[in-house]
């Protein structure tokens, strides 16, 4: 087996959209050396600028062969582009023996180089931010908690819930806030969602039509699947012995979503791309984000688990940000898991090879109370 390169302690922040935040910040701090990727020399100085990095930050005019001119070995390349964009910037990254990581979910084209990354001693860390990130952090908390209390042999079903969401911290008439691109938030609308429910599997071929009130804390939110959530029954390593009776990963939204939001509907369920991307221009330049936004991120996950013999073990997390004039909620709730991630790729605590930010229970508890310790504040209820 190939030994892991050793970190160099330079890191590469490719990319300073929406939600580069503190992590930056954090990182700055940790690494020998941080060089910030942007469009421009000048943007990229704007927004270190911006973030109060001037001078402890590099900032660099990106293309792909002046990023692969500057990369050493064991450098970390931290990739805040659109998903789509990954696998390049990871070839280029296995090309020269550097580490890779980014928030997104994992590719297919992303783990078809896996293997060749692994087999060179790096580290390919993803869903290391919000949702995915935080969410798994506090599933497979959550999940290793009723394991010690139930037992991972006793006969069990469970019920798990995922929903995140990022919303205007002041309600408005649209009941929504754009926190990235609105031709990504209509393209998810238009993607089939499955997941199981009262114990049957479901494929809700457009997601809002499946919405249903989540009470949190008092407060009647919009939930709906999105995604493929079967998947993450394997992926979190809930107990064989258990039988997953409900297994929702989905989104949330304000109350009032739903109506404010059925002229958009009819269009996506009549346009083709075209006019979607349309439609998409069209909801920028009429809901507009301004400086003086602010915005709210509502992450919840809940676990149930009822043995045969009728005892019950509840469980969850919840995380309710509002943004402030310096940070919002949605770059601060990205940016730090991930710079997490990063500063353990440096210190050598993560293997070669594929990781998530949260794989196992242990692992989850110690990055939630680091991420709490950071100032990132959430809430454990638990139940018996």
């Amino acid at each position: 087996m190939t030994d892991r390169v050793p970190a160099s302690g330079t890191v590469h922040w490719v990319g300073a959209g929406l939600s580069t935040g503190s992590g930056l910040d954090a990182l700055c701090d940790t690494a020998a050396r941080v060089r910030l990727w942007h469009r421009t020399e000048e943007r990229a100085a704007d927004a270190l600028a911006t973030l109060g990095l001037t001078d402890r930050a590099e900032p660099r005019a990106l293309t792909l062969p002046a990023l692969t001119a500057e990369l050493a070995p064991g450098d970390v390349v931290v990739s805040m582009l659109p998903a789509p964009e990954h696998a390049a910037l990871l070839s280029t990254c296995v090309a020269e023996r550097a580490h890779f990581s980014c928030s997104s979910y994992v590719s297919p084209e992303v783990l078809d180089q896996v293997p060749t990354a692994e087999a060179a001693g790096l580290v390919v860390l993803t869903e290391a931010g919000l949702d995915p990130g935080i969410d798994h952090l506090f599933a497979h908390s959550l999940i290793g908690r009723a394991r010690t209390e139930i037992g991972a042999d006793t006969p069990a079903t469970y019920r798990l819930t995922s929903y995140c969401g990022g919303v205007p911290a002041v309600p408005n008439d649209f009941r929504y806030r754009f926190s990235w691109a609105p031709l990504g938030v209509l393209n998810a609308l238009r993607s089939p969602a499955r997941y199981l429910e009262n114990d049957t599997e479901t494929t809700a071929a457009r997601p809002w039509e499946a919405t249903r009130p989540h009470l949190l804390s008092g407060e009647t939110f919009e939930a709906y699947p999105n995604r493929d959530s079967i998947p993450f029954i394997a992926q979190y390593g809930l107990p064989p012995a258990w039988t997953p009776s409900t297994f929702v990963r989905g989104t949330l939204r304000l109350d009032g979503w739903l109506k404010a939001w059925e002229p958009v509907f009819e269009e996506l369920k009549a346009g083709d791309d075209a006019s979607i991307a349309a439609l998409a221009r069209e909801l920028a330049a009429t809901y507009p984000t301004t400086d003086e936004d602010r915005d709210r991120v509502v992450l919840s996950v809940s676990l149930e688990v009822e043995t045969a013999s009728d005892r019950t073990w509840t469980g969850g997390y919840l995380l309710d940000l509002v943004g402030t004039a310096e940070e919002s909620a949605m770059a601060r709730c990205v940016s730090r898991p991930l710079a997490l991630g990063v500063r353990h790729i440096l210190d050598g605590s993560l293997p070669a090879g594929l990781n998530r930010a949260a794989e196992t229970a242990e692992r989850s508890d110690v990055w939630l109370a680091e991420l709490a310790e950071e100032g990132l504040n959430f809430t454990l209820r638990l139940g018996q």
